[in-house]
């Protein structure tokens, strides 16, 4: 068996470009005693990605020149060589960009296709609705009657904080960019309404669809959209930190949020969370999220790509291009 493979070759300045990655065959690996082999058939397409090769560490250390690309995944096990696994069983880990790659049982988690299809184990009931589902209620503090505004709100976190938010009783406003994705938000998953961002004014929007404020701000874009949002909220609004994809290729210094002192005006607060250190706790989050989308209550929105391993660099410039809509995925043949 060949093992494709990508590799990052250079940290990017900007926007990812070809040469910053390597691509690469050799023979699969062949599992040790308690290890098994995985053929990999879902890679997840994340934002944080681009913070993984600055070469700079975040949350996590950054991934070395020379490495195979950090991506969480869903296959199949295809050898074995652990008493409890076996050939045929579909898992989830952290399996890098290639095709084939080495579990154990510490480094995996098993996934039960019958109660719902694998991409949705990557998008709704993976890591970004888990991420939707502690940055609402443990950051952000929902409660019912409240109005929940989100950025980027057609992407992977954004789309199932706000049916979360929807199904705890909130008014939710999504902002996203194009009018096709605006109707999605509100004809397809229930969101109370929908700003685009592109048709510029947010905030005059911003007013007319929350004129009593926003109480929860879930943020994956940062930038200018931030500010237009701190302009607009109510007292003791709870501002939640996911992400900034609006700055991630920035290759000039980006200034902090001009309105930060609404914060103080309205006795707010802004936090930032890293979806990792709720680990321990990431079966009460899928049990929630399971029995939502098992009620048909949550849709997981899936922008599933075919390709190969060596399609990677391009499938992952959709994401800051805003040409996913849903979890973005790359599905392997």
């Amino acid at each position: 068996m060949t093992n494709a493979q990508i590799r990052l070759a250079a940290h990017p300045t900007g926007l990812p470009q070809p040469s910053d990655w390597d691509y690469s065959e050799q023979p699969a690996p062949e599992p040790g005693p308690g290890e098994f082999l995985v053929q990999v058939e879902h890679l997840s397409l994340d934002p944080a990605m681009r913070g993984w090769i600055s070469g700079v560490r975040t949350y996590v250390e950054p991934v070395k020149l020379g490495e195979v690309m950090r991506a969480g995944g869903i296959g199949r096990i295809v050898d074995s060589r652990h008493p409890d696994f076996a050939v045929g069983d579909t898992v989830s880990g952290p399996f890098g960009v290639q095709r084939y790659a080495l579990g154990r049982e510490d480094t995996v988690t098993r996934i039960d296709t019958s109660l719902a299809p694998a991409p949705t184990h990557l998008a709704a009931l993976g890591i970004a609705g888990m991420t939707a589902y502690f940055g609402l209620f443990d950051v952000g503090r929902l409660e019912p009657g409240q109005t929940v505004v989100i950025s980027g709100a057609a992407g992977a976190v954004g789309n199932v904080a706000g049916q979360i938010a929807r199904i705890n009783g909130c008014r939710v406003i999504g902002i996203a960019g194009g009018p096709e994705k605006c109707a999605h938000l509100v004809d397809d998953l229930g969101f109370d309404a929908a700003i685009d961002y592109k048709a510029g004014d947010i905030r005059a929007q911003l007013r007319t669809h929350a004129p009593g404020g926003v109480d929860i701000y879930l943020d994956n874009v940062g930038g200018t959209i931030l500010d237009d949002v701190l302009t607009c909220l109510a007292p003791g609004a709870r501002v939640v930190i996911s992400g900034a994809i609006s700055q991630y290729n920035a290759t000039q210094k980006t200034p902090g949020p001009a309105n930060y002192l609404q914060l103080l005006f309205k006795r707010a607060s802004m936090t930032g969370f890293v979806i990792f250190d709720y680990a321990h706790r990431y079966p009460e989050a899928q049990a929630k999220l399971a029995e939502w989308v098992s009620t048909g209550q949550l849709i997981s929105t899936e922008h599933i790509v075919e390709g190969d391993i060596k399609d990677f660099p391009e499938t992952l410039l959709t994401l800051f291009s805003g040409g996913n809509t849903g979890k973005l995925i790359l599905a392997l043949p």
